[in-house]
């Protein structure tokens, strides 16, 4: 084989790994919809303990993720604000709404094939907004925000060159003290698990 062979060949595998590369994008987006169950549980101070009850939700989210490398990635999860009912002793007090922008990084454990399962931790935000509560005339409102540990599992199922399938499940902690025309009665916490599917796209 000639020089003149030998540098083509070399410029082949060259351009070759650089298309790999390139089909293989770090930055992949998923849809989902996730099924939001919170785990309530609630102080005893002017309250019986365990009292006050959030509702579930059924919401959509987007998860814009970063590979770092084939198996390292980090995952901002953004959704609309999501408006829940609280109850207390079973009667409905009202409505607050909530934004739960999490963060979080995932090893991504390679398995020779389409199915790539993966493990997550990190931190959620959450903002609570729009309290509409009250007991007998009194409002009821909640401590703006909510920093909490997030983490979680769930799977990547390649079902083409840049489309996969989804299915995740997350806990994230969420606390927040609850108070009755400005007197503190409770320290709540939400506590929700969610379980999501949907698809994805790798750019």
């Amino acid at each position: 084989m000639n020089n003149k062979s030998k540098l083509l060949l070399a410029v082949v595998a060259a351009l070759s790994s650089s298309l790999a590369c390139a089909e293989e994008s770090p930055w992949l987006i998923r849809f989902r919809v996730a099924d939001l169950s919170p785990d309530t549980s609630s102080s005893a101070e002017v309250l019986p303990a365990d009292i006050i009850d959030v509702s579930d939700k059924t919401i959509p989210d987007i998860n814009i993720n970063y590979f770092f490398t084939d198996s390292v990635s980090l995952e901002l999860v953004l959704t609309i604000p999501q408006e829940h009912d609280v109850t207390v002793g079973g009667a409905k007090i009202g409505t607050f709404k909530h934004l739960p922008p999490t963060l979080t990084a995932g090893y991504h454990f390679n398995t020779g094939g389409d199915f790539r399962p993966y493990v997550r931790a990190g931190i959620n935000y959450t903002l609570l907004m729009d309290e509409d509560m009250d007991v007998g005339g009194a409002p009821v409102t909640l401590e703006n925000d909510s920093i909490g540990f997030a983490y979680g599992a769930g799977f990547d199922w390649k079902l083409g060159s840049n489309w996969v399938l989804n299915a995740d499940i997350k806990k994230i902690a969420i606390a927040t003290d609850v108070f009755l025309a400005g007197t503190k009665i409770a320290e709540l916490h939400v506590d929700p698990l969610l379980v999501g599917v949907g698809l994805g796209y790798r750019f």
